[in-house]
């Protein structure tokens, strides 16, 4: 293929679900009520031209040997020397993702026809899906980390607004909000990991390494290990690391089809990827690469402990997902990238399909032990035989109480926070109080020299405050 022909097919890739949400968005913006039949071809048509681009695009690649195409879109504005550039590459690590992205955004396209059939929210479901998938194949496709964390941001909003999906009942809102929450506290570390790699390195491009493209690292090694820690920070509340595991299963309150795409598939991995293309910036901040397998190697064993004490399939398969995306961050910081890689496809193509057969689990298992006469063997006696007696009790309270975290990041961090704004608000009044407050605005009568006397006894203005 030329070079023209591949920079079409990867344009392609990113294209074809952007104007899905255009199609979507642009009569429903009119008030222009669309069948469900059309909303479900538009969207299939584009996910379906999406995924034939991108394996077009990897075929090429094997058959040429070419590490990389790429598609230059030119740059959306310039301040002195710096440039945001509309740069799109294709390598061997993002078609892959973008490849089974595409696949997957399709299958609960299709699941989701029946499944939302009649529901008042059905177009605002596919529009939402669709801005996802967009915001997904932009991150993977971004060739600078100034346009990864253009798609983040959209990656994260679908995701809150599809978890308070059924807003008519509170828990969905709050636990949105809580999401919400998380991810925004946590993009500062991209947001700032974007500034600092200007600031040292002039760009935050990507560069041509092993086994396929990476951001640059810092020369000196301080300068690398505050880029890596604030990467590690960006892909931990994507992925839901210890210790900010909370908003994962609480993240089910959405519909069974948005999460089995988020929170099964894609969404979660996102962290990792993120960490695939920083090899360069690991291998020189070793220390960052030991933090990545200490939070992951946690965050595997808290999904697995907790996960074997909930009584409802979602939640029992939100704490199996973290802690496979825990063993993800343990090969990525050993330096095992193609493993990585190979188990993220995996692990997203069967969570994604568990998921989707979650609210049917349940009977099938019931009709298993029918036909079988017997109740099925318990599994995971493995784990208790490691564990000591005398120390089961106790890991069973801890596993019961979710590791304590929600306690701890509620009272010591969300709570200190609150406290310390609790105070600057009393400063604030104090300050406030010492400099004269406005007093109560005069009549229009004194105001226009009537004469008419002034009501001294009038009460004053009360003044309502917003908390």
């Amino acid at each position: 293929m030329s070079d023209a022909t591949t920079a079409l097919l990867l344009e392609a890739v990113f294209g074809f679900p952007a104007l899905g949400v255009l199609v979507l968005a642009l009569p429903a913006w009119f008030g222009v009520k669309m069948r469900e039949h059309f909303t479900v071809a538009v969207l299939g048509v584009a996910f379906t031209a999406s995924m034939v681009a991108s394996l077009l695009l990897m075929g090429h690649l094997a058959v040429s040997g070419e590490p990389f195409v790429e598609a230059r879109l030119g740059s959306w504005f310039h301040v002195d020397h710096y440039s945001f550039e509309l740069r799109l590459v294709g390598d061997h690590l993002s078609l892959p993702f973008a490849t089974f992205s595409s696949m997957l955004v399709g299958l609960v396209v299709a699941f989701s026809r029946r499944y939302l059939h009649l529901e008042p929210g059905f177009l605002r479901f596919f529009l939402l899906l669709a801005l996802f998938g967009t915001g997904v194949q932009l991150v993977v496709l971004a060739g600078t980390l100034d346009l990864v964390l253009f798609g983040w941001e959209l990656v994260g909003l679908t995701s809150a607004l599809l978890i308070g999906f059924f807003h008519e009942r509170p828990a969905p809102v709050r636990h949105g909000f809580r999401a919400l929450v998380t991810y925004r506290a946590c993009d500062i570390g991209l947001l700032g990991a974007a500034v600092w790699l200007h600031h040292t390195t002039g760009s935050a491009s990507l560069v041509e390494s092993a086994p396929w493209l990476g951001f640059a690292a810092p020369l000196d090694g301080s300068e690398a290990m505050i880029v890596g820690f604030l990467l590690l920070w960006a892909s931990m509340g994507k992925s839901a690391q210890v210790p900010l595991s909370g908003w994962l299963p609480r993240a089910m309150e959405g519909p069974t089809n948005s999460s089995a795409i988020f929170y099964g598939a894609i969404s979660i991995h996102l962290g990792p990827y993120l960490l695939l293309r920083s090899g360069l910036i690991l291998e020189q901040a070793p220390l960052v690469s030991y933090c990545v397998i200490a939070i992951g190697a946690a965050t595997a064993l808290h999904g697995t402990f907790v996960g074997r004490v909930q009584t409802d399939i979602k939640s029992s398969l939100a704490y199996a997902s973290m802690a496979q995306v825990g063993l993800i961050f343990v090969e990525i910081g050993l330096g095992l990238q193609l493993i990585a890689l190979v188990h993220i496809v995996g692990h997203a193509t069967l969570r994604s399909l568990q998921i989707l057969r979650s609210p049917s689990l349940l009977h099938d298992h019931h009709h298993l032990e029918q036909a079988l006469g017997n109740r099925l063997p318990a599994t995971g006696q493995h784990l208790e035989r490691l564990v000591p007696r005398f120390f089961q009790p106790w890991l069973y309270r801890h596993a019961l109480e979710r590791g304590y975290l929600d306690t701890l990041m509620v009272n010591y961090v969300a709570g200190s926070f609150r406290r310390v704004m609790l105070s600057v608000d009393s400063v604030d009044r104090w300050l406030a109080d010492r400099l004269g407050r406005p007093g109560p605005r005069k009549s229009r009568s004194s105001s226009m020299g009537t004469g008419g006397p002034v009501n001294s006894t009038a009460a004053p203005i009360e003044r309502k405050e917003i908390r």
